[in-house]
Order: C-alpha cells, then structure tokens, then sequence
C-alpha cells in the first residue's frame, strides 16, 4: 500500500515549527489560507500572520518589506496568482535587491483538477527560472517538500517552492535532507535516464517498473532543485546513457525539460524527449483523469523513453 501525504499538509505543519523555533518567522496569505495550509500558523502565532485579502501583488511587495526590516517572511497563495498576478512585485521587491522572501505556491500543475484552466498553472517554473537571484524547488513528495521548506527558512535570499493539491506518494524518510542544486539519483540506468520533478518522480518510478519488463535498464533522477540545476548529474547520466526524457507536471517550455535541454545541447547533445504540458491550457477534471489526456503517465514515460532509445546511433543501443 503506497502511503500517501500532501505536501501543502506538510508545509503547514512545517510552518508551525519554524514559528516555534525562530520568532522571526512570519507568515502572508491571500484569503486562501485554509487551501496553502498556512492557517494553521496562523492560528498557532496570529501576531505573525497577515492575510492581505485578494491582494498578491500587495502580499509580495509586504513580504519584500518585512524581509529588509530583518524578518524571515512565508508568503503563499496559489501558484497561479503568485506567479501570474504578482510577477513584476516579485522581480522589482524580491529578485532584484536579492530579499529574503520565501514564496511558497500551492495548487501548481495539472492536478488542481476540477478548478479548471483558471487555476491549472503549468508556466510557474519557467515565470520563476527566468528571474536572476531566485531559487526554484519543486519537491517530489510530502518529506522532500518539509526538507526544502526547513532549508530555505535557514538560508538568505528569495525562494519558489511549489506545491501540489493533491496528496502525493511518499517516496522519502522523514529525515531526509535537502542539499540545493543536488539531484537524487534514485536509479542508475544503461539504456537511458528520466529526469523528473514533483509528482512525475513517483510516475516515472511506474515506468521504470514497465521497461524492466522489456528487458531495459532506466535510470531515474530526482531533479527537485530545478534552479540551480545539477548540471553534472545531467551531463553523467546523458554520457552514461546516451538517451534522456524528462518528465514534469508543468508546460514543456521553460521548466524542466529546457533546463536540462539547455545544459545538452551546450554541453553533451543528447537525444531526449519532453514529457508534460505540450503548449496548451488545462481543463476541468479530476487529477487522474487529466494526467492521462495531458498525456503525463508511466506509459507515456515508458513510450517516450523507448523513442529516444531508438534515436541512439539509428537504435544499435536498443
């Protein structure tokens, strides 16, 4: 039985921690507190808890003034409207004179499910990869996301941590630490390796499961820390394998997948394949259903992996 745990639970009850063990430690929400969780600080510490109303750009530009007068500010709201609605307050207030911000987005991806297109944010990445100074996680699962809340709370400087609503399966220990711009290799492969972010980590651990079956021995990187990203663990892994498909719940442009294509074609070109949101808006749905007609699926990694096999040397590693 996989056990199964949410990581906006998980930042909520990571919240109330910090808040017991550092007083500067405050909190920002939207009017969405009880989606992101962070209710739950702020019933524990409502000194430090300002709900800013349907006000993100105002909760982003606070946010950037608590951090310059020496706290350590939480800001969250869904990762449509943190990204979207807020991006120049994000760029100007935070990125730009390097403010000790923390923004953690929940409701990220496809799986936001019957809240439609509206909310089904799959350009967060690449609106917060592209910003000088920002640090972007996206953890793959409930124990990864409290390590990467705990670390970014340790360490100066402007984080985007992303979210899901849905709960995820567990993948790690509760002990697990979380080293920036350092991937997990979960699996050393031999034919070809899946780098995967977020939930498409647990997704492509199915899909491994089907190629072992084919005979084919896949590799699989955990790529949390989509910036920095861990160039080397790419650049081994394409010269190891010769083959690379990566997976993310999120557009195929500007987040996971450019970022590793990126580092191949000016480092190591390799053959890969991009599985995630191919340049279309979401729809309404539940999360299993959309997975499966936006095409994010083990057999989806398992097909586009016996792709780029077949693109090695016109397929003589096959």
């Amino acid at each position: 039985m996989v056990e199964m745990l949410g990581t906006r639970e998980m930042y909520g009850d990571t919240l109330v921690e910090l808040g017991s063990e550092n007083e500067d430690i405050v909190v920002l929400d939207s009017d969405l507190s009880s989606s992101t969780r962070t209710s739950k600080f702020g019933e524990r510490f409502p000194e430090r808890f300002f709900n800013m109303g349907v006000s993100e750009q105002d909760m982003i530009d606070t946010a950037a003034g608590l951090a310059a007068s020496g706290k350590i500010p939480f800001a969250s709201t869904f990762a449509i409207f943190a990204t979207g609605r807020a991006w120049e307050m994000i760029r100007q207030s935070v990125c730009y004179p390097k403010n000790n911000v923390k923004i953690v987005a929940t409701h990220g991806g496809i799986t936001v499910g019957p809240d439609g297109a509206s909310h089904q944010c799959m350009e967060d990445i690449a609106l917060m990869r592209v910003l000088p100074n920002m640090t972007v996680i996206v953890p793959a699962d409930a124990h990864e996301a409290r390590a990467a809340i705990r670390f970014a709370a340790k360490n100066r400087g402007p984080f985007y941590i992303r979210l899901a609503r849905d709960k995820f399966p567990v993948l790690y220990s509760p002990d697990l630490d979380f080293e920036l711009g350092r991937a997990r290799v979960q699996r050393v492969g031999r034919e070809a390796t899946i780098i995967a972010a977020g939930l498409m980590v647990h997704e492509a651990l199915k899909a491994i499961d089907l190629l072992e079956g084919q005979g084919l021995r896949v590799g699989l990187i955990n790529m949390s820390s989509i910036k920095p990203l861990d160039r080397q663990a790419v650049l081994d892994a394409a010269r190891t394998t010769g083959a690379i498909v990566t997976a993310e719940e999120h557009s195929i442009l500007g987040g996971l997948g450019s970022a590793v294509a990126e580092v191949l074609a000016e480092e190591c070109p390799t053959p890969m394949r991009r599985i995630g949101v191919r340049d279309l808006f979401g729809t309404s749905g539940e999360p299993q259903a959309l997975l499966a007609h936006y095409g994010l699926t083990a057999q989806e990694i398992a097909r586009a992996v016996g792709e780029v096999i077949g693109l090695k040397t016109g397929g003589e590693n096959r």
